[in-house]
């Protein structure tokens, strides 16, 4: 699978592929976003995930894939601390604010600043329309930010903390994304980087959560847990693809395409948390949708 995947880098077939992955994050993404913001704490709901993806992919880290080469090692210990201030940030975020007003914000700042970053660190330039692109996008992503908390009634009183919050969770994003698509390109074996990265981050979070999960009711013990093995396999699946996505092709181009998660947030929170959807935010998420579109088509 490995010699299949460097095949793949650079071509059109790539592109494709980097693509279909990166749309692929973007749904993920949002069902993670929601399964960290459900009934439960965030801060627990989110060690339960990271408790049980670090268990999963101990033995692959550990036993199935190529060991990290040893200037690995440095590159891990940033993703750790990057990974650290995002989840804390990001756990201060949903704490004080709507899913549907934090969300849209911390998605809609990654994006410009990783396109930036990519220029700088992997000499990606975008093109006049692919800028006019991100533009449409990020009205999209903000407009629905705007629109929800102006319709919200419960919890008015902690938005404006939230929402700094969920400005610094997005230069995280935007850290963290440039960040770790260094570090995936930096070693032979792209399943050695996803493997060590989930047994390392794995750990962060459970640990400085000990106090909460002692108030914890024993009657919630085990739909957090289940919830955490569920998100666990998510987060898989939406990680390990945007950063395929970001080996395989463009790291901006992938990072503004995963923001179109945006949209599927709001669809979840429709569908699921029972949050009303009207014409102005379809609207909205129409114009998420067609600065994706744009993006791609104008590359």
């Amino acid at each position: 699978m490995s010699e299949f995947i460097r095949s793949l880098e650079g071509t059109p077939a790539g592109h494709d592929a980097a693509l279909a992955l990166a749309l692929l994050a973007a749904l993920l993404h949002a069902l993670f976003g929601a399964l960290q913001k459900g009934r439960h704490d965030p801060w627990l709901s989110r060690a339960a995930i990271d408790a049980s993806y670090g268990a999963i992919a101990a033995p692959f880290a550990l036993f199935v894939v190529p060991w990290p080469e040893p200037h690995m090692w440095p590159i891990f210990a940033g993703v750790f601390v990057i990974h650290a201030g995002y989840k804390l940030a990001q756990a201060m975020t949903y704490t004080r604010g709507a899913y549907t007003v934090v969300y849209p914000v911390v998605r809609g700042t990654g994006p410009f600043f990783t396109v930036i970053g990519a220029g700088f660190l992997f000499g990606e330039h975008f093109t006049l329309g692919q800028w006019a692109g991100v533009g449409l996008l990020l009205a999209g992503i903000y407009g629905l930010a705007i629109y929800n908390l102006r319709t919200i009634k419960v919890g008015r009183e902690t938005m404006v903390p939230a929402l700094a919050f969920a400005a610094l969770t997005g230069a995280f994003v935007a850290l963290y994304t440039t960040y770790d698509a260094y570090g995936i390109r930096a070693t032979a074996d792209p399943f050695t980087f996803l493997a060590w990265f989930f047994f390392i981050d794995g750990w962060f979070m459970p640990v400085i959560t000990y106090r909460r999960w002692r108030h914890l009711p024993s009657s919630e013990l085990m739909p957090l847990l289940s919830r955490g093995v569920i998100g666990a396999f998510v987060a898989y699946f939406s990680f390990g693809a945007i950063m395929m996505a970001t080996r395989l092709d463009k790291v901006g181009e992938a990072a503004v395409l995963r923001e179109t998660s945006t949209v599927f947030a709001a669809l979840i929170g429709w569908l699921v948390l029972g949050e009303k959807v009207g014409p102005r935010r379809t609207a909205l998420m129409g114009l998420i949708a067609v600065g994706a579109v744009v993006v791609e088509m104008a590359g």
